[in-house]
């Protein structure tokens, strides 16, 4: 039996398999609202076998965005338009997930197509990104340092978003704290600069992801992921041994996964890149008894296998794999003997039943 098609339980919830769909930005949202496009880019992958599906980094605020273009759902009409698409995912088998997010001080940037970088002028419908610290990120606009009643609205923004959630059909929540976006930005000390009770200290850089942690799994039940940068690849920054002890302070506020990517927060690390190349700082994470899910390079479903069988992880994420093949899940199942569903419309041309002579 592969272990890649066992189910496995997030809370209250049970996702069908282990090989789940990576938050993707897709930078074609308007005004924040999700379209046909997120439709058919998610469902498409639902449809494909995946356990879970989960949205690209979906703004709590409209500051919050790191274009303009970037999905949000701060409002009832985001919310009404990402229902329809929970609604499809669950039709086809699939959970549901959302990555709550907030840009920081990558905020009011263009979308990649339209330029090779830069800020988004105001005139051109862009503002004025706030951060840990009034540092910017290379490129980009020198950020407002949150003061206590930003802060205070940081958290109350991730609140109201998780209840907007949970109202629109999702099944389980994210919160994004990886790739040098906001929470992110206030763990790593080469970006919060900060010497009051949110910077300095472990504690202090920990300190408002630990809150709005808190606050999202006091106001909601459904199951609550959070996704980390292990290390910030650059010398003096966020490492690995500081997410193992922050991993173990997340479980201890309800979270029931911790999902392990790396890097984001500036613009000179160095990183080693490889198949599966994160894969070692989930098994670290997992080490401390913690969930985790894999990301980095994951392509071949023996691959998937190996880094489950090998204990470094409970679910891989699949990003640019999954891009390329919408199907991998299933014909991942192919691949290892596994048994799945496929879906009725597309059973007759499932290879291991081959149409005979004179047959569509």
């Amino acid at each position: 039996m592969s272990l890649l098609f066992e189910p496995l339980s997030l809370g209250a919830v049970t996702v069908r398999n282990r090989v789940w769909v990576s938050p993707m930005c897709q930078y074609s949202a308007v005004d924040g609202v999700p379209h046909d496009w997120h439709l058919v880019h998610l469902g498409a992958r639902a449809i494909g076998g995946a356990g879970l599906v989960m949205t690209e980094a979906s703004a709590v605020s409209p500051e919050g965005r790191i274009s303009p273009q970037d999905a949000g759902i701060w409002d009832d009409v985001q919310a009404e338009q990402w229902q329809r698409i929970t609604a499809f995912l669950r039709s086809q088998g699939a959970t549901s997930a959302v990555q709550l997010a907030h840009a920081g001080r990558k905020a009011s940037s263009h979308r990649p197509w339209d330029t090779d970088s830069g800020v988004v002028a105001t005139e051109d419908g862009g503002w004025q990104p706030v951060g840990a610290s009034a540092v910017a990120y290379e490129g980009l606009a020198v950020p407002t340092e949150l003061d206590a009643a930003g802060i205070a609205k940081v958290r109350a923004d991730f609140v109201a978003a998780a209840r907007r959630s949970v109202d629109a059909g999702f099944d389980v929540l994210e919160l994004h704290a990886a790739h040098g976006y906001l929470l992110h930005s206030f763990l790593s000390p080469l970006s919060n600069l900060r010497t009051d009770g949110y910077g300095g200290s472990f504690e202090g850089r920990t300190r408002l992801l630990l809150e709005v942690t808190e606050d999202v799994r006091a106001a909601v039940e459904a199951p609550l992921l959070v996704r980390i940068s292990a290390t910030d690849w650059a010398e003096g920054g966020w490492d690995v041994e500081e997410s193992v002890e922050l991993a173990r302070l997340l479980v201890d506020r309800g979270v029931e996964l911790v999902d392990v990517s790396s890097g984001g927060n500036v613009a000179h690390q160095q990183i080693t890149v490889g198949p599966g190349y994160q894969v070692p700082f989930a098994a670290a994470v997992r080490k401390t008894g913690v969930k985790t899910a894999a990301v980095g390079m994951i392509t071949e479903p023996r691959q998937a296998e190996q880094v489950l069988t090998d204990g470094h992880a409970d679910a891989v994420l699949l990003a640019r794999e999954s891009l390329r093949d919408p199907n991998w899940p299933l014909r991942a199942a192919a691949e290892l003997g596994a048994s799945v569903t496929w879906p009725p419309q597309y059973d007759r041309a499932h290879f291991r039943r081959p149409a005979a002579a004179g047959q569509r």
